[in-house]
């Protein structure tokens, strides 16, 4: 009778040998799978953090990019006043007392220049006012006499007043009001935390240092204080380079507005300077359309004089004067300077467009210490010049130069040619000497010849053996 075990079913007989049978297959005829491993819902679970803690970064980081770039510029705008700030403080005054008279100094020439210019431009559309009535028949007559027309002023103002244009301009610019608030009131704001970062960095400067170093080795301590060095250097190269060619752009605007009668020529060039330099992408806009304004007041066609002087100016100042004063003040590649502008704008809009050239600088010169230079080989490839094909001798181009000289009958031997020809009769001559010593070699016993001395080196010149002498005597 089967031995059954406690479920009914037949319990596994020993064999007589000891050993166990193997176990049978369940009646469904399913092998039993392996486990789930005790590491797989804990590696789910930390790959579930991780994605978690990447999205709140993520998030956290596109809300507060607008700070993070706020506080890049302040930290660009201390390092600018650092070595004014620094001066003083040498002098045995306190480091915030002296960042505050730098940016007092700075606040008090922003609120003359702006104070100067606002009321140039409110007398200006002012006046434009009242002479538009002027302009507007002036330019009448001009269609009506070149073009055949009756036009008149009195018609085009009521088409004016009555167009559907013109009421849904005024209706969008009275929706648009709240919106202009809020936005200069946003940029108040940003102007005052740039301010108060700016003033904070550059006043505990050296506490900030402090305590940047405290937490690294010393080896790092003596590596960040060095880049430290080289930002606050080229930085401050930037800003002077920029001031160098405000100054050169409003001189040679203020020529052309002096030139042209504009009024407000020294205010307007120094407009132009500064907008058109510290304001990167849309400042040479800004800084071109209100001499144009003026100058429409006195004459239209002086308008179209001072466009076109800003648009050559410009050009000329990108591709011939701001790649080299760039490269001689914070020492970049004028293609690195222009390519760091490019890739900054690409990056952070305007303000990397500004900050991009001091940073690439500062990069530079920090990797510069770590890059093992070698002497370069005195190659002629590395002065630009072309290395001759074949044997050395002249080029296709030179050879062809050479045969064309020789049909016109001017050619003249250069040093390639006169080369050659040594070269040649260098050769000559050793094919002769060759010839000779074959033929005396091939002559039965004889001996060669020892060559006759020259009267510039007579026959006791070469030192003779002493051995010969004392064998001679002997």
């Amino acid at each position: 009778m089967a031995v059954t075990d406690e479920t009914g079913h037949d319990a596994p007989q020993a064999s007589p040998t000891g050993a166990t049978p193997p176990a049978r297959p369940p009646a469904d005829g399913v092998a039993p799978g392996p486990g789930m491993p005790r590491w797989l819902p804990r590696a789910m679970v930390l790959a579930l953090a991780l994605v978690a803690v990447f999205q709140l970064g993520s998030w956290a980081f596109h809300q507060l990019i607008g700070l993070l770039i706020n506080i890049l510029i302040a930290f660009f705008l201390a390092l600018a006043i650092e070595p004014a700030v620094s001066r003083m403080a040498a002098f045995g005054m306190r480091r915030g007392l002296a960042t505050f008279l730098v940016f007092l100094g700075l606040l008090i020439v922003c609120a003359g220049f702006i104070t100067l210019l606002g009321s140039m431009l409110a007398g200006q559309i002012i006046k434009m006012i009242e002479d538009f009535p002027d302009y507007l028949d002036s330019v009448i007559n001009w269609v009506n006499g070149h073009f055949h027309t009756d036009l008149r002023r009195v018609d085009i103002q009521e088409g004016l007043l009555h167009s559907d244009w013109l009421r849904k301009y005024v209706q969008n610019s009275a929706t648009g009001v709240l919106d202009v608030s809020t936005q200069v009131l946003g940029g108040l704001f940003q102007l005052l935390t740039i301010g108060l970062f700016s003033f904070y960095f550059a006043a505990d400067g050296p506490r900030l240092r402090r305590a940047l170093c405290s937490v690294l080795p010393p080896a790092r301590q003596a590596e960040v204080l060095r880049a430290w060095e080289i930002a606050v250097d080229k930085t401050g190269g930037y800003i002077y380079s920029r001031g160098l060619m405000a100054l050169v752009s409003g001189v040679a605007h203020y020529i052309l507005l002096q030139a042209l009668g504009i009024p407000y020529a020294p205010v307007l060039a120094v407009w132009v300077g500064l907008v058109s330099q510290f304001i990167p992408t849309i400042g040479t806009y800004l800084a071109g359309a209100l001499p144009m304004l003026i100058a429409f007041t006195v004459n239209p066609w002086y308008a179209l004089w001072v466009l076109i002087f800003v648009v050559v100016y410009q050009q000329f100042e990108n591709y011939m004067l701001q790649p080299k004063l760039t490269a001689k003040t914070v020492d970049i590649h004028p293609a690195v300077a222009f390519g760091s502008v490019i890739a900054g704008t690409a990056l952070l809009g305007a303000v990397g467009a500004l900050i991009s050239i001091p940073a690439v600088a500062t990069l530079q010169a920090f990797l510069g210490a770590y890059v093992k230079r070698y002497a370069v080989t005195d190659d002629p490839r590395v002065h630009g010049h072309r290395t001759t094909r074949g044997s050395g001798g002249p080029g296709p181009l030179a050879r062809a130069r050479q045969l064309w000289d020789r049909r016109q009958g001017t050619e003249e031997p250069t040093a390639a040619d006169s080369a050659g020809t040594r070269d040649s009769a260098e050769t000559d001559s050793a094919s002769a000497n060759n010839s000779v010593g074959t033929t005396d070699s091939g002559t039965a016993g004889s001996r060669p010849t020892d060559p006759e001395p020259t009267d510039s080196a007579p026959k006791d010149s070469e030192p003779k053996d002493p051995g010969e002498g004392s064998s001679g005597s002997s």
